[in-house]
């Protein structure tokens, strides 16, 4: 049990840092699309030798395709470029609270999407709680930066992330048993990585380059945030029931609101705090009611799962 905590504590540190190395890399020069297409790079090249270690071949059509091209989009290329444009305006912390309302959108999206799940009077009063602490957030003025922040378009371009990661899960949901997990996740990376680069070639041209610092940060960011805890998350569903795993979940804006306040001298402000305690509040709740005692095997585990909370 103690190198199943590891594995939780480890995967959260991942995910929880992202955004404080973001704003990291950000005050370094680098730019929300050059960030992510390198961090995207990064993690995509590591996903990929990690399947030709394991000998396992991204196929070439059918539902793997279809549906890690989808994960791309959703799971990767929104959540990586909506997120980073929000930090320019808001905390890591902010960010990360985002991230919580992830499995209340799954839920919303399930219902109308799966029709064996759907919403029940706890789920919708979960769901209500999560949505007031959201108004709490925007509508405090608190960012939890000292200076320039704008929270309501901060939340709302995090709540479109959140959004895209929940729709990709639901989907992948439905055509679950059709595909091999890890297979999915080749395509879904590999896409990903390449609708941001495109997008920053767009948006930005060429990259104009950063400190060294600001590349190691990157480095880190798709080592450390996006592939390893992509690897101890799989391995983690090998040996316990998904429930148990989802409490990564829970870790992550923990992790991501004292990263902030330590690392980058964020500020740890009353609308934060209310507004957070309410969607871990809605979070608990719509949990409470979708848990089960049966153990899920590994190879039941759809996509969604095996992305992890921040895809």
């Amino acid at each position: 049990m103690r190198a199943v905590w590891l594995s939780i504590s480890v995967a959260a540190l991942g995910w929880g840092t992202s955004g404080v190395a973001t704003r990291a890399a950000l005050a370094e020069g680098g730019s929300p699309y050059e960030i992510a297409t390198f961090r995207s790079l990064i993690g995509a090249v590591a996903v990929v030798g990690f399947l030709v270690v394991r000998r396992m071949k991204i196929p070439r059509g059918g539902p793997a395709l279809k549906t890690g091209m989808i994960m791309g989009v959703s799971n990767l290329a929104m959540p990586f470029l909506l997120s980073n444009i929000a930090l320019q305006y808001a905390s890591a912390g902010f960010l990360g609270l985002m991230t919580a309302l992830i499995p209340l959108l799954t839920a919303v999206l399930a219902h109308f999407m799966l029709p064996a799940e759907r919403l029940t009077m706890v789920k919708t009063a979960g769901l209500l709680v999560a949505l007031s602490g959201v108004a709490v957030l925007l509508l405090s003025g608190d960012s939890g930066l000292a200076e320039g922040g704008r929270p309501v378009l901060a939340g709302s371009l995090g709540l479109l992330a959140a959004l895209g990661i929940a729709y990709g899960g639901t989907y992948a949901k439905i055509h679950a048993g059709e595909y091999e997990p890890l297979h999915v996740t080749g395509i879904h990376f590999t896409s990903g990585a390449a609708i941001i680069a495109v997008a920053a070639l767009i948006a930005e041209g060429p990259p104009a380059g950063q400190t060294a610092e600001g590349w190691a940060l990157v480095a880190y960011m798709g080592i450390f945030c996006t592939f390893m805890p992509f690897v101890i998350f799989y391995r983690l569903l090998r040996r316990v029931s998904a429930t148990y795993a989802s409490m990564v979940g829970y870790v992550v804006p923990l992790v991501a609101v004292i990263a902030g306040v330590v690392l980058l001298d964020e500020r740890l402000q009353p609308g934060i705090v209310f507004g957070g305690l309410l969607i871990f509040a809605g979070v608990v709740l719509t949990h409470r009611a979708e848990q089960r005692v049966v153990v899920v095997p590994a190879e039941a585990v759809p996509e969604e799962l095996i992305s992890g909370p921040e895809g």
